[in-house]
């Protein structure tokens, strides 16, 4: 008898399989047990028909728990009205019986479920995001090897940081002084540029940043890629390019999870480029006539980035910030007021999922910015000589995975986003 996975029973059908996984839930009918089986692949209902099984059998199901793991055999067979399919099940091995699983079918808060997210992952709706997640994950490799770009591992305890470093993760590193867990790789893969011309790093990143709203966390995953000879314009593009191509995917490859999380997906269907673009300053005036009280220098908050999108079929840019509060390495225009930059804030109030910009070329310029915002020339001159050696135009983008997630399953907040989230109050499990 062949053993195969839930996602592959539709090829089965009629036929003998056995198929290992838990028991995450199960009702009875007297001479019928209905059970709900999860192998990882997917879930299926197994039925076990007291007629139909031995004693033995029988025995071992009526003993079964929640989230007791079993290898079951049986006939796959069609629902007789649903588009899935079911085991008809002829024997039971119970593998381990489970003690009383902690986690019951009332409602629970999310410190408790924070506090056994261990087993809160085999939750279908947590199934169903980290499927997604993996979708989006794999799509982004995808994207960016189909446009020539390479993988470039940056380090994650760095002597400085991008910008700043007071809130950042900081370390005494043997007898060399201070190391800081890093809030990007972009400063490293910039090196890349001139050795491969388009590269990109995927890993985690870090922020100390003593913030608890439903976008942050400590610890999350970022996408950084950098492209040589490419200016902000183009920047633009290749960002508004690979979300369209995510959401393409997604939408082709998770519509069982997207339906687990009861996800309206019918905006994301209406996603298309040219996503929407304005300037910092004409969205500093749209917030202001909105009745936002942001002003001219000011961040967007929250608030600020459901209000500019709450009317909008597509994703925003807002581009071309002030550059006194934009970090040091970006590219200002012309006038050397306005970095050359954007943010890309998604729809449906999820907010930034982008920060990119032309990244500044010239060495004299980056110097001077060096030096006047105080930072420590000693730990940037590696970096300043990316631009002594062949400098030329380019320019980059951060994504963070986590509000990706987040915005595509339709998960407000995105400790649902990551397998075991790192907040200013939590660490454990």
């Amino acid at each position: 008898m062949i053993k195969i996975s839930v996602e592959s029973a539709s090829k089965y059908e009629g036929k003998e399989v056995k198929i290992p996984g838990w028991v995450y839930n199960f009702r009875s009918s007297g001479s019928i047990y209905f059970l709900q089986v999860r192998d990882g692949s997917g879930f299926i209902q197994a039925i076990v028909n007291k007629a139909e099984v031995s004693d033995k059998a029988w025995s071992a199901c009526e003993k079964i728990t929640l989230e007791s793991s079993v290898e079951l055999s049986g006939k796959i067979s069609k629902h007789p009205k649903k588009e899935e399919y079911e085991l008809q099940v002829s024997d039971i091995k119970i593998t381990q019986l489970a003690e009383e699983y902690p986690i019951g079918k009332k409602d629970h808060g999310p410190d408790f479920l924070l506090d056994m997210r261990h087993l809160w992952l085999r939750s279908t709706k947590q199934w169903a995001i980290q499927r997604v997640r993996n979708t989006i994950i794999n799509s982004i490799y995808e994207f960016l090897n189909k446009e020539g770009y390479i993988k470039i591992d940056s380090p994650i305890l760095t002597p400085n940081a991008c910008e700043g470093t007071t809130t950042l993760f900081e370390m005494d590193y043997f007898d060399l002084g201070k190391a800081y867990l890093a809030q990007s790789g972009q400063l490293y893969i910039e090196a890349a540029i001139f050795s491969h011309g388009k590269v990109f790093d995927f890993g985690p990143v870090f922020r100390a940043e003593k913030s608890k709203t439903r976008r942050h966390l400590t610890e999350f995953w970022m996408m950084d890629a950098e492209a040589a000879n490419v200016e902000h314009e183009e920047n633009m593009k290749i960002q508004e390019e690979l979300i369209c191509f995510i959401i393409k995917k997604v939408l082709a490859e998770n519509q069982k999870e997207l339906e687990i999380l009861e996800r309206d997906v019918e905006p994301l269907k209406k996603i298309r480029p040219p996503f929407g673009r304005m300037t910092h300053a004409e969205a500093v005036k749209k917030l202001q006539k909105l009745g936002s009280d942001i002003k001219e220098d000011d961040d967007l908050g929250g608030d600020d980035e459901t209000l500019l999108t709450k009317d909008s079929p597509v994703p925003i840019f807002v581009e071309k910030w002030p550059a006194k509060i934009k970090a040091f390495y970006m590219k200002r225009d012309a006038s050397g007021k306005v970095a050359l930059c954007d943010d890309l804030i998604a729809i449906e109030g999820f907010g930034e999922i982008i920060g990119g910009s032309q990244r500044e070329d010239d060495y004299d310029t980056l110097l001077k910015r060096i030096k006047e915002q105080k930072l420590p020339l000693k730990d940037f001159q590696w970096y300043l000589d990316l631009r002594k050696y062949g400098s030329v135009p380019h320019s980059g983008f951060g994504v963070g995975l986590e509000r990706l997630v987040g915005w595509l399953c339709g998960t407000p907040h995105v400790r649902e986003t990551i397998p075991f989230p790192r907040m200013i109050n939590r660490l454990r499990p």
